[in-house]
């Protein structure tokens, strides 16, 4: 298989094709020739213009940071060599800023700080706390690993709803197409006949219907659609679901979960970055919902007047039983950003859990009333054939 390769060589960033059984292979076969893989993806991999990303790419830069940053280079060299084979479009033009900043004199966090487009909070945050021990390869493995992990978490709970919406899309192609075309056509051998059962005399004033106003009804039903989603999509329509289905009682316990997940997480992430506990709280409290910030911010007034951690979050609903537990004992301990970081991995545990739970439940209910549906409609076809029959006996 062939790759397309970013290595770096005697401090030198190069662009090469490389032939390799898997990427385990091309490492070695990169080692052997003195080199250190920085980026790799299949060189005859498909790839739409259109789809391709354009904008700054802070996964990928903190990837290759990390990689230059370990390999010996200074800040300066590192951001450089990513310029130097970057391209002509945002993700270059982010990074040129960033050595003509740096070469002011200005310290990375700075630098990024003003660019919050493309610069979240927490990474300057993470970049800052770094800068006062001189550990930044280190502070971004920490800040990438936490974003693997919240991605993980998100992706579990996409690939969750895809399935759902695949069948109810199917399901509602086979309805359209029992009600457009299979009704209209069966439905005319009961034109001639008197006496029709109910059901017949459905079948055919939905056939008729069909025949007269077909099209108006079926780009009636599509546009209604195309409305329904663009309205979906719409900020305003869109918050007002979300508000509605987070309000759902077991819903709004796994919403809870999460939040505390990246709660903890974070907290986690700043304290072993050299945050004070307070700082760090101040940080994550923008992540969590309005009504969880809120509680935050009196935890942390309390917190500020000498009261422990481990009995103020408790109090104001932040923690979870096994995280309460783990909270004390980091107090006792000295090792908060370990326990945040483990109580993140209980709350994942139990997040997995539900997510399984769901989709065990949900996909059987779902398949059985998009069968039930599509059965009546062929149920409604057949039954008056059956009384038909049943009556010339």
């Amino acid at each position: 298989m062939r790759y397309q390769v970013k290595a770096l060589a005697s401090g030198v960033m190069q662009d090469l094709v490389v032939e390799a059984g898997n990427e385990q292979d091309l490492r070695e076969q990169l080692r052997q020739k003195g080199m250190q893989l920085i980026a790799a993806r299949p060189a005859d991999r498909m790839r739409l213009p259109a789809l391709s990303k354009k904008g700054f790419q802070l996964s990928l830069f903190t990837q290759e940071l990390i990689a230059l940053l370990d390999a010996g280079l200074t800040l300066i060299e590192a951001v450089e060599t990513l310029k130097e084979k970057a391209e002509a479009d945002e993700h270059g033009a982010v990074l040129g800023r960033m050595i003509e900043s740096l070469y002011e004199g200005l310290p990375l966090s700075r630098v990024m700080g003003k660019m919050p487009e493309h610069f979240p909070p927490l990474y300057v945050a993470t970049v800052g706390s770094a800068e006062k021990t001189g550990h930044l390869a280190d502070a971004l493995k920490r800040y990438h690993h936490y974003e693997t992990r919240l991605q993980g978490v998100r992706k579990k709970i996409v690939s969750a709803l895809v399935y759902p919406l695949v069948i109810i899309t199917i399901g509602g192609g086979i309805m359209l197409f029992l009600l457009f075309y299979v009704i209209p056509k069966f439905s005319q051998i009961y034109a001639s006949m008197r006496n029709l059962p109910f059901a017949a005399q459905l079948m055919l004033w939905w056939g008729e219907l069909v025949h007269k106003q077909g099209l108006i009804l079926f780009a009636g039903i599509i546009g209604s659609i195309s409305v329904a989603v663009m309205l979906l999509r719409s900020p305003a329509v869109k918050g007002r679901l979300k508000e509605m289905f987070w309000r759902l009682p077991k819903i709004a316990q796994y919403q809870r979960l999460f939040a505390l997940t990246r709660f903890y997480r974070t907290v986690g992430l700043l304290l072993s970055g050299g945050l004070s506990i307070i700082a760090a709280m101040e940080l994550a409290a923008q992540l969590l919902p309005p009504g969880m910030k809120l509680a935050l911010t009196q935890a942390i007034t309390d917190i500020r007047t000498g009261q422990s951690l481990s009995a103020t979050l408790p109090r104001y609903a932040l923690t979870t039983p096994v995280s309460e537990r783990l909270l004390r004992v980091g107090e006792q301990s000295g090792e908060l950003a370990t326990m945040f970081e483990r109580a993140a991995q209980f709350c994942d545990e139990e997040l997995d859990r539900a997510i399984e739970m769901f989709t065990r439940l949900f996909e059987p209910i779902l398949m059985l009333v998009i069968g039930v549906l599509i059965g009546t409609i062929v149920f409604l076809l057949y039954m008056p054939i059956f009384e038909l029959a049943g009556n010339m006996q």
